[in-house]
């Protein structure tokens, strides 16, 4: 069997199969369906507390197989499974991957290094990517996520917005108002919490592109650098683990996890208030005021 004759299936166990209340290692499977492999088991309820082969089954639970196109019709003729879905698996082109490693080594020595801006040194690389045949040009346009780049477009042009017609001003003067007084770390303080709470509804970049005029200003009304604070806002814009909308890796394990909007808050919550103390103790220190 070569990799290019295997494909992935899905399988749903239904209500009156024979593996209902079965472990997979309880019988030998690859035997008796004619060498089919089950590689992974999504369960209808709850998550994997055993060992794949030790888990038992129960109905409406999904198995991921591997086999070839001929060997998984003793699935096909199976009364305890149904397929629901198939994809081809891809080969392997490991020359194209030693290339795209290298290309990616590249980038980051050039930037780490001061030799290119790291925009410069990424553009470049998109560019080796397709010279080298590592992507056609046609998938590395079909690679870019446009809606992205427009909601990107959209904050950013909304953070210029806030600048030019004085609103990040206005906001900053509010929360010095408010703070100011006990001094630049507790601002930096509540600017971090704000951040964080909003990039856990809004996606980091937008959170990001969005915050840095506020913090700015706060800067200049303080009469202190902004470092700090714009280093604040970029660690805070980065811990969005209290919601699943909050990344896109959220979002994507939510289902197939069987994930709980509370399971987020349980984890996420006390993880961002232990990154917003020692962020509030330790940026002062390597980026003064």
């Amino acid at each position: 069997m070569t990799d290019s004759e295997e494909r992935l299936y899905e399988a749903v166990i239904t209500p009156n199969s024979f593996l209902v209340n079965q472990s997979i290692k309880s019988f030998n499977f690859k035997e008796l369906f004619n060498q089919v492999l089950v590689i992974g088991i999504r369960l209808r309820s709850g998550m994997l507390s055993k060992k794949l082969t030790k888990t038992d089954l129960r109905a409406g639970d999904i198995l991921l197989l591997r086999a070839t196109e001929d060997r998984i019709t003793s699935i096909q003729d199976s009364d305890g499974l149904v397929l629901i879905s198939q994809t081809s698996s891809k080969v392997l082109d490991k020359s194209r991957i030693i290339m795209a490693i290298i290309v990616l080594v590249s980038v980051i020595g050039l930037s780490v290094f001061n030799i290119l801006p790291i925009v410069v040194s990424a553009l470049v690389g998109a560019l080796s990517i397709i010279l080298l045949k590592v992507l056609k040009a046609e998938q590395a346009y079909k690679a870019i996520e446009w809606k992205v780049i427009l909601m990107l477009a959209g904050i950013m042009s909304m953070g210029i917005a806030l600048q030019k017609t004085g609103g990040s001003e206005l906001l900053g003067h509010i929360i010095v108002e408010g703070i100011g007084g006990y001094g630049p770390r507790v601002v930096l303080s509540a600017l971090f919490a704000i951040t964080f709470m909003i990039t856990n509804v809004m996606s980091n970049n937008a959170t990001a592109a969005l915050s840095a005029p506020i913090a700015i200003s706060i800067a200049s009304v303080l009469e202190v650098v902004s470092r700090p604070l714009l280093m604040a806002l970029t660690f805070a814009a980065s811990l969005s683990f209290m919601t699943p909308m909050g990344y896109q890796t959220n979002t994507m394990v939510y289902s197939p996890g069987n994930y709980r909007f509370k399971d987020y808050l349980k984890v996420g919550t006390p993880l961002n208030l232990i990154f917003w103390i020692v962020a509030t103790l330790l940026i002062p220190v390597f980026f003064p005021f």
